[in-house]
Parts: C-alpha cells; sequence; structure tokens
C-alpha cells in the first residue's frame, strides 16, 4: 500500500509514517517545501535501520502534491492550515480516501483546550473542503512523541468515523497494518467533534503525570 501523508513532517505525521513503513508500507511525506520533505523522510529511514525495519517499508519525501497520487491519503496538517493545503488538492484527491488526523487545539494558559471548528469537528472540515473525496477520522489520541519511538510497542484502540463505508474500511485497514493498534468503527463524522475534543483530555493527563496514555476501552470481544 502506498500511503501519502500530507504535511507529514510534523511529530504525529512522521511517528505515522515510521510505523507504517516498518509495518511495510510505501510512504510518502509531504510538505510544501520539498527539501524540508525530503530531510524528515532521511531522519526516518535512519531510524528504521536504527530499529532493523529498514528493508520492509520505503519512505521518501516530496511536496504536498505528490502524496495526493497515492493509494490512500492521510491528511495531518495543523488544524489552522486546513484549508489553505488542502484546498487545491481537492481535484486530485477525487474519490480517494483522505484520513483526517487533525486535533483543533489551543493553548490556554497552563492548559490546552479544544477548539470547536465551525463546522463541529476538523474532519467535517476536511470533508467539506475535499466534497469529492472519502473523508474519515482518525488517530487523534494516539501521542506524537510515542508514535516517533519506533522501538516502543503501542498498545492502543484507535477510533474512527466517516460517513463513507468505503473510507472505514480502508482506514481500518490502514490501523491494522501497525502491531497493536485496534480500529474500532465509531460512527459518522458527525461523532468526530466528540472523538477530537477529548484529545485535549488525554493532553492533560500526559502532562500532570509525565506519561503517554492512550485509550483501550474494555467489554469488547476481540473477535468482533
Amino acid at each position: 500500500m502506498h500511503v501519502g501523508i500530507i504535511a507529514g513532517t510534523g511529530p504525529a505525521g512522521r511517528g505515522l509514517a515510521g510505523r507504517l513503513a516498518a509495518a511495510g508500507a510505501q510512504v510518502t511525506i509531504g510538505s510544501r517545501s520539498r527539501e524540508r520533505a525530503e530531510h524528515s523522510a532521511a531522519e526516518l529511514r535512519l531510524a528504521l535501520d536504527a530499529h532493523g525495519a529498514g528493508s520492509r517499508g520505503r519512505i521518501v519525501g516530496d511536496e504536498n502534491a505528490t502524496c495526493a497520487s497515492a493509494d490512500v491519503v492521510v491528511a495531518a496538517t495543523p488544524w489552522e492550515a486546513a484549508e489553505a493545503t488542502l484546498s487545491g488538492l481537492a481535484e486530485q484527491l477525487r474519490g480517494k480516501v483522505v484520513v483526517s488526523m487533525a486535533n483543533a487545539l489551543a493553548r490556554m494558559g497552563r492548559q490546552m483546550v479544544a477548539v470547536v471548528p465551525p463546522r463541529g469537528s476538523m474532519a467535517e472540515t476536511v470533508q467539506a473542503i475535499l466534497p469529492s473525496s472519502f473523508v474519515s477520522g482518525a488517530f487523534h489520541h494516539l501521542p506524537a512523541g510515542h508514535l516517533m519511538e519506533l522501538e516502543r510497542a503501542l498498545d492502543s484502540d484507535v477510533l474512527v468515523t466517516s460517513d463513507h463505508e468505503q473510507a472505514i474500511q480502508v482506514t481500518c485497514d490502514l490501523i491494522e497494518m501497525i502491531p497493536r493498534l485496534r480500529p474500532l468503527i465509531v460512527g459518522s463524522l458527525a461523532h468526530a467533534a466528540a472523538v477530537e475534543s477529548f484529545t485535549a483530555v488525554l493532553v492533560g493527563v500526559n502532562k500532570r503525570y509525565s506519561c503517554s496514555a492512550s485509550i483501550r476501552l474494555s467489554g469488547i470481544d476481540e473477535d468482533g
């Protein structure tokens, strides 16, 4: 599978790229600057080699527009830059599954709080920007620092929202590529606001307890 990560040079995008490449995916990290994307890709290749996973997948860096040619695309843009970054790619992303992992957060004093975008959530915002794409929301609750530590096992649920069955299936397949991540289908994009907002709670927990907590829901049949 070829995965393009638009604006993938930030911590969360790089971490996800490394995990997917370690699992065998071909990954293109995107940026407005090709040089910046290539630099991030080179750093990740070194990390994968050190982890013994350098021969499994492949990571390259290029401009965001190149990422749009991938089989599945992840939008890792900062929430404030989503429209500026994605609107010019709408035609290239027509008919593709686009996974939104952005969280709308802002600092208030010493804590991070959730910001409610005009459309309710970032996933809904991305769907409005890309009306001809199949948008899902996922990967919101995975700490970026934890993602980057390839030697550290993940043990987390990933909540998935979408209005499109195709997007749900592709997103779940993507999540299942990464060991010990479990996709859980929440429902339509109408649920994305609650999912994204909870990230602010996790940030507060992780800061208070100096940890990298994510989420794991109990009471769900592992085979269901």
